[in-house]
Formats: C-alpha cells, structure tokens, sequence
C-alpha cells in the first residue's frame, strides 16, 4: 500500500486537494490572505517551542501523547497555511497571466504600426527623384516628401525599440509565471503529505491513548515495538551500485552530513543513489580492458562491449585516479554502456563519468577530510552527490525543483515530457523515493 500511494503521489495531488480557481483577489482581501498566514506562521513557531520542550521531558505515555498532539497541532497549522499559500499563488498566476496578454497585445498593434510604416517607406521608395522632378509636383513638395521619408524611419526606430522592451518584459513576466505554477505545485505536494502526516500521528495518538485508560505498564510493549521498527529501519541494508550495500543508519549518517555542506534534502539524495542502484540492475557492471579503444567486458558475463569508456574523454582521469588510489583499472567496476547506444564508465554508486568526477575531486576530497576521494567509498560518493545535486540547484528544495535536479542529473536537461531520450521517468521515481525514504527518517527523527 505504501508503494502505491508514493506511486500515486502526483496524481492525488491534484485530484484529493481542493481544486481552487485562480481570480484576482481585491486589496482587502490580499491584505487579509496577509494577516491570516501571519498568524499562522506565528502559532506553527510556538509549537516548534513547545514540541522541542516535551521532547526534553522524560519517557511516558503523557509525554508521548503530547508530542503526538503539538505535532498534529503544527501540521494542521501548516496545512491551513498552504490552503492560504495556495490562493495566493492563485490571485498572482491570474494577475500574471493578465499582464503576459496585455503585453502580448500591445506586442501585436506594434507589429501592426511597422508594418503600416513599413508599407509608407515602400511607397516613397517607388517613387525615385527622377519621376518626381519629371511630375507636376513643385519642388518644395518633393522635399516635403523627404522629410516625411526620414521621419517614417524615425518613427519606425521607436517602434523597433518599443517592440524589442515590450517582447523582452513578456519573456521575464513569462519566466515569473512559471515560477509561480511550480510553487504552486511544491505547496500543494507538501500540503498532500502533511495530510498524511497527521493521519498517521493521529492514528498512533488514538492508540497511545487507549494504554493510558488501561495500564501503564502497557506503555513499555508500545514503545519496544517503536524501538524495534526504528531499528530495523536504521539495520535494513541500504543498496549501493558497485560498492555493496551498507545499514541504512550509515546512509543516512552520511546523507546528513553532506546536507549539512550541501544544503541538499538527505533524502533526496539518497533517493538518487537508490535509483542508480536500480538502474545499474538493468544496465549491469563492466571492466575497461582496451585503454585505446574504451573496449572491455561484462563484469560477471565476458561479454564483450566495445563502448564501456570514451577514450578521448574518460581514459586518461580514470587511469589517474585508479593509480591514485592504488587499485587495478582493469578490474574495477564501472558501467556498461546502454543497449541504445552511448558510452558506460559511470562509476560508482554516484555513476559519475570520470571526466566529472575529475572537474569534482577537488571538492569532494576536501569535504569528507581526505587527500583522494574514491567514487567507489559510500560515503565520498553520497558527498559527491550531494555537491552536484547543489550545483543543479537542489538546495533550493520544493519539488518541482527537486524533480528537476534529478531529471539533470540522469540527463543533462530539466524534465521535459516527450523529450528523446526520455528522463521524466527518472524524476517522477526519484521523487517517489525520496518520500519513502523522508518517512522513514521521520521516524527515526521521532525518537
């Protein structure tokens, strides 16, 4: 049930959150929209202060239910808060897309004004000096006609300026409004899981509740099975491509201490690493065998590929830093190349090609306090993640810009529906763990 839901998370995002039709709100109403998250914004700090403080307090029931409630308290806050987010966002997307027609019509009766001026110039430009001088025409009205030649140029400059200013707005009010949208999405993807947020703590509050009408001594069998679940989700092993898997515990140890560098989501980026894992399932291992060519074979099969590294690319840094770390080449793993065509040599659970991690080293090693960085240690490859992730500008948060990140990663381009090759797929799975992952952490957190 937990997969499905994930699965469907961005379908119930639009079809379980209240659809609110976007209109222009009147300065009373904004003002008030204003006041309302104000307050809210105030009540949802003074329960951060009171769930920090009964989280101080020693174990019991009372203590648990407490947190459980201030908690529910906080998210209904925060819920109301998006609704009202939501609206607002709604009033500028409609005010945005009033003032994009507006210049777009302004844009086309400019268009239409040079076209006239253009159509003057030609007239007079048909009719040269020699058929004038040769006409009825006094020569005071010839130069008349010159006059009015130069001031069409004039006033078809202006009009070529005023076009330029007015199509360079509409492209800024344009990139504002797809602004606007995606935090709109964001808001209304973080208002779906709060829901779920409180129906679960709701859920464990009911059940706290009904040990402290029986017995006390009831507690100690409720908290052993929190316990339990908390460690089999910090002992579960955590899969990483070609290193292995470690405790999920270590993951997240290491996820968090880049996000502290990075200011990346740890559970976005472990997310990614779970999806290259995956992936490498499909594509699989291979060993570079032919320096010149980039050749070499399946790890596990001998099959031979002839593309497993770019050799004008990725050769030269892979032979320098197997040698720096004092491995063989030709015995470590890196990817196969796709069926599809391309070149392998992603290393790693990161899968960095070694031309990047070449350009990344440098940092990589420097954050995690060691003189060479391998690809291959979990916890240099979640760091390295984590600082090119930020660089795609993951640590913005939200989703859209998150999913965003992910689809650059995997590909080079923001995620783009019908784009070849594709790489939505890639962002909409990722995004998906990461709200996996982002569960179990919260509980882990709760503690």
């Amino acid at each position: 049930m937990k997969n499905k839901f994930f699965a469907t998370l961005l379908i119930s995002v639009f079809l379980l959150v209240p659809v609110l039709s976007a209109k222009a709100l009147t300065a009373d109403e904004r003002a008030q929209l204003e006041a309302e998250l104000k307050e809210l914004e105030a009540v949802i700090a003074q329960k951060q202060i009171e769930l920090n403080q009964q989280k101080a307090q020693s174990g019991s029931i009372k203590r648990d239910i407490d947190i459980l409630t201030s908690q529910i308290d906080q998210a209904r806050a925060d819920i109301k808060a998006k609704q009202l987010q939501i609206t607002k966002l709604g009033d500028e997307i409609f005010t945005k897309i009033r003032v994009i027609d507006d210049l777009e019509e302004r844009q086309e009766k400019q268009k239409e004004s040079l076209a006239e001026l253009l159509r003057k110039t030609n007239e007079i430009n048909n009719s040269n000096i020699v058929h004038l001088l040769l006409s009825n025409e006094s020569l005071s009205e010839f130069y008349t006609d010159l006059d009015t030649f130069e001031t069409i140029k004039e006033e078809m400059q202006v009009s070529f300026d005023q076009i330029r200013s007015v199509k360079e707005r509409t492209e800024q009010e344009k990139n504002s409004l797809e602004d606007k949208k995606n935090s709109e999405v964001d808001t209304k993807v973080a208002l779906e899981l709060a829901k779920q947020k409180v129906e679960a703590n709701e859920q464990e509050k009911q059940k706290l509740l009904s040990v402290s009408k029986s017995k006390e001594s009831e507690y100690a069998t409720v908290l052993a099975e929190r316990q339990k679940r908390a460690t089999e989700i910090r002992t579960a092993l955590f899969a990483l491509r070609d290193a292995g898997a470690i405790p999920f515990g270590d993951a997240l140890n290491y996820a968090e201490q880049a996000e502290k560098v990075t200011g990346v989501r740890a559970a976005f980026v472990l997310a990614i690493m779970t999806q290259e894992s995956n992936l490498g399932a499909n594509i699989g291992s291979c060993y570079l065998k032919d320096p010149v060519t980039g050749a070499g074979v399946g790890k596990n099969t001998g099959t031979p590929f002839a593309n497993v590294m770019k050799p004008s690319r990725d050769v030269t840094p892979f032979l320098n830093l197997t040698s720096a770390l004092g491995i063989d080449p030709y015995t470590t793993p890196v990817s196969c190349p796709w069926s599809g065509g391309g070149y392998g040599g992603g290393m790693g659970p990161a899968q960095f090609i070694p031309s990047t991690w070449d350009i990344m080293k440098s940092r990589v090693a420097s954050s995690v306090g060691v003189k060479v960085a391998s690809p291959w240690v979990p916890y240099h490859a979640i760091m390295a993640s984590s600082l090119y992730l930020k660089d795609l500008g993951a640590d913005a948060g939200g989703y859209t810009t998150e999913r965003n990140a992910a689809c650059r990663y995997y590909s080079g381009s923001v995620c783009t529906p019908g784009r070849i090759p594709a790489n939505v797929f890639y962002g909409d799975q990722v995004m998906a763990k990461a709200a996996q992952i982002q569960a179990n952490i919260d509980v882990l957190h709760s503690f």
